[in-house]
């Protein structure tokens, strides 16, 4: 069955001047690929990878270009332009993407990014966006501490930042857990930290436990080694001054102090300060 909005492995049928035509099904009949994506290697008989979707006449055609985004996935995309229906947003393909006026939060304005979720209308079938994410992510199950997961950073709030964890489920980063700049639309890999009762999830961006300690502790050796043996930082250091200097918390640093001492990879000095052993 051909998937609307989303790759599928096509066969080449036929040479025409439109372009050729590749299998479909009884409800799409064979699909065509314009000339414009046409190449002099491709022959009757192979199989293609396209991505299928709607033209500006509405019409199902395939495409070798790729899309932003999938029928069923979060987007960060940018208006290219509005009318009097909605907005048409940039998502890598020629066709732009339809976000009509009732699927809009607020009124989206031209060369701005929103998150959208990408879907198919389940009237008209065509493809469309919409800004009304809550709508189409789920509440997380059992979920292991530590595990690593793709996030889309969606919006700031007074906590930190909401975030789109594994293209389903809704997260929350909490500012005490950011050392860098984060902005929306971001993709980053980020760790489950907890998952709460009411199914959201709390996420931290650096590894966790003993691994994240040992991972850090060979990128503080190799500091000490960069800056001639030294590093006037230590476990009385303030909190912000850590995380502006090596992006980790002050936790994580005081382990990752604490596994060098013990193994005499370096010392402390009475004000706090390391030094190569």
């Amino acid at each position: 069955m051909i998937k609307l909005g989303d790759y599928n492995t096509l066969t080449v049928l036929r040479r025409t001047e439109p372009g050729i035509y590749l299998s479909g099904d009884e409800r799409t009949g064979d699909i065509l690929l314009p000339q414009r994506y046409v190449t002099p290697e491709m022959y009757i008989g192979q199989e293609l990878q396209v991505f299928v979707y709607l033209d500006q006449e509405e019409r199902i055609v395939a495409t070798t270009e790729q899309p932003l985004a999938r029928v069923g996935e979060f987007a960060w995309l940018r208006v290219a332009w509005t009318n009097q229906y909605g907005a048409f947003l940039h998502w890598g393909l020629q066709k732009d993407l339809f976000c009509p006026f009732r699927e809009q939060k607020q009124r989206m304005e031209r060369d701005k990014s929103y998150i959208v979720y990408v879907k198919e209308d389940e009237e008209t079938h065509r493809l469309m966006a919409t800004a009304k994410v809550e709508r189409y992510l789920t509440l997380a199950g059992p979920l292991a501490h530590g595990t690593a997961v793709d996030c889309l950073i969606w919006q700031k709030t007074d906590l930190g930042f909401k975030v789109i964890v594994d293209n389903h489920y809704q997260g929350q980063v909490y500012d005490n857990q950011v050392f860098r700049p984060l902005h929306s639309g971001d993709r980053l890999t980020a760790y489950i930290d907890h998952v709460r009762q009411d199914g959201k999830i709390d996420i931290t961006l650096q590894p966790t436990g003993h691994r994240h300690t040992l991972d850090f502790a060979e990128v503080l050796l190799r500091y000490l080694h960069e800056n001639d043996g030294y590093c006037d930082l230590g476990d009385h250091s303030d909190a912000a001054l850590i995380a502006d200097r090596f992006k980790v918390s002050k936790k994580v640093f005081k382990r990752a102090v604490g596994d060098l001492y013990r193994r005499r990879l370096i010392a402390i000095s009475p004000d706090g300060s390391l030094h190569l052993c």
